[in-house]
């Protein structure tokens, strides 16, 4: 067989397996519940919003405005619901849109400066790297960043180096960029975008160039027309969210380790420097197999590729990798989520460097092909089989209540009440459709046990020894689901304790 006919056949593999990742992702969308605590919140924001119809202010509970993200994740997921209805499958496909949206950045990207089989690789690499395949299907407000910071830094490549009209619209693109991630996550876009590019220009010395081939002035103007008017109208409608979101969220959240201020959950506190950590976990299983990929070719008889356009290309694709981690590596309170924004640059760095041996259009030379093909298919193995476990309710998918109410509507359909004891998980307001309510001390049922409802009760199996001996004796455990206990008002014990006479005062 010819070199080119192993060519023809790399491609054809590559091209198979990751349309099997795209696929693999998009059957998965709806065959596991949403999972505490993540996934659950942002998909019970988005219900809200839907049922609510107020797009202005997500809300974290009715009424309670939701300070912490901006609202474009939620918009799309709420309007993924008004289609398809309140399910998993609505909550999580704009997450595997935004992504597919990012693979095609990647892929013009990459195919526009080194080749269609750079670009071919690059997607590749990027679909099967552990942190993407899992962030394309989750609900969750990182994948509309990773959009962002895409089109950014593709839109400023190409507007720099294309000519004409192209570069022209091009320009505007990366002002569009900075608009959807003003609304995605803030500010915070706008740095992990300016960082890399900052110190590209200065290293590269292209200050004139940049402000010659950038609709500076226009472009800022069209950023503020599509971001401001949202940022107006949240802090009338809940005064106060413009000092939360932009110090708290933008300030204090890094730079106060243990912060207590944050509003709707816990600080993730974290030695400093974890996130290179997240990352190497990120980009499984290529930051294994990359190292040694390296040192084969440093120690071959054959000398290693040089670039020979000038080193401009590769030093914007690792400055853009490193970006996210260099920004957060002195944060305590971190996600390994925010290394998201890095992993494009880094699939096309890695398909350019190491899994095609020349930077010609013309054709690459496929020497490392067998690796590639057998990582990612590793992976596709490896992520079909933790879809399937899902599936069945194992691992991550017990952290949520969709199997206990699910139980409690069939084995007793009409109305009825379900109250979580001490605290109320976030999926178990989404599958209840809000109608789940919480006591946080056991003594606030008594009313429930005066009204002539069969009231239900849940409570998390380490709080169960907690509850009063009164309370216990008043109902009947119907089991044990996904770590949660269902109990049910003993009809007897309730009518004895409403027919016992008021102590004397």
């Amino acid at each position: 067989m010819t070199m080119r006919d192993n060519v023809i056949n790399g491609r054809k593999w590559l091209l198979i397996l990751l349309i099997c990742f795209g696929l693999a992702r998009l059957a998965s969308l709806g065959l596991y519940p949403l999972s505490d605590t993540t996934e659950a919140r942002y998909g019970n924001i988005a219900r809200l919003m839907a049922e609510t119809n107020n797009w202005i202010t997500p809300q974290y509970s009715p009424g309670v405005p939701f300070w912490g993200k901006p609202p474009l994740s939620t918009w799309l997921s709420a309007a993924s619901m008004e289609l398809f209805g309140i399910n998993e499958f609505a909550a999580r496909l704009p997450s595997f849109l935004l992504g597919l949206a990012v693979v095609l950045l990647a892929w013009s990207l990459a195919s526009w400066q080194r080749g269609r089989d750079v670009a071919l690789a690059a997607a590749v690499v990027l679909t099967s790297s552990a942190l993407f395949f899992i962030g394309s299907g989750a609900v969750m407000t990182d994948n509309a960043l990773l959009l962002t910071t895409t089109l950014c830094m593709v839109s400023f490549w190409r507007a720099l180096n294309d000519s004409g009209r192209s570069a022209r619209r091009w320009g505007y693109a990366f002002f569009v960029g900075l608009a959807i991630g003003l609304l995605a996550k803030g500010p915070i876009a706008i740095v992990l975008t300016g960082l890399p590019i900052g110190v590209w220009v200065l290293w590269q010395r292209k200050w004139l160039d940049v402000w010659r081939r950038l609709p500076w002035v226009s472009g800022v103007v069209l950023t503020a027309v599509l971001s401001v008017p949202w940022y107006w109208l949240a802090e009338l409608n809940t005064p106060g969210f413009l000092d939360y979101f932009l110090i708290g969220e933008h300030w204090k959240r890094f730079a106060v380790p243990g912060w207590k201020g944050d509003l709707y959950g816990n600080a993730h506190l974290r030695p400093k420097g974890t996130i290179w950590f997240y990352w190497l976990a990120a980009t499984l299983p290529w930051s294994l197999i990359l190292p040694a990929m390296l040192l084969r070719k440093k120690f071959s008889s054959g000398p290693m590729h040089r670039p020979t356009e000038g080193e401009g290309w590769c030093l914007y694709l690792v400055l853009w990798t490193l970006a996210p981690m260099v920004f957060f590596t002195l944060a305590s309170n971190i996600l390994w989520t925010y290394v998201l924004p890095g992993l494009p640059a880094f699939a096309i760095l890695a398909a350019d460097k190491l899994f095609y041996g020349s930077p010609q259009r013309s054709g690459a030379q496929v020497p490392s092909l067998p690796v590639l093909r057998a990582g990612a298919s590793g992976m596709l193995l490896l992520y079909m089989a933790a879809l399937t476990f899902l599936a069945f309710g194992y691992g991550p998918a017990e952290k949520s209540q969709r199997k206990l109410i699910a139980s409690l509507d069939a084995a007793h359909p009409g109305e009825k009440s379900l109250t979580y004891l001490y605290q109320r998980p976030y999926s178990a307001e989404f599958y209840s459709r809000g109608s789940a309510r919480v006591a946080r001390d056991p003594n606030d049922t008594e009313g429930l046990f005066r009204d002539d409802a069969v009231d239900y009760f849940s409570v998390a199996k380490g709080d169960f020894e907690r509850l009063p001996l009164s309370f216990r004796v008043r109902v009947k455990n119907l089991g044990l689901i996904d770590r949660y206990y269902l109990l049910v008002e003993n009809p007897v014990s309730s009518s004895l304790q409403m027919r016992r006479p008021p102590r004397p005062a």
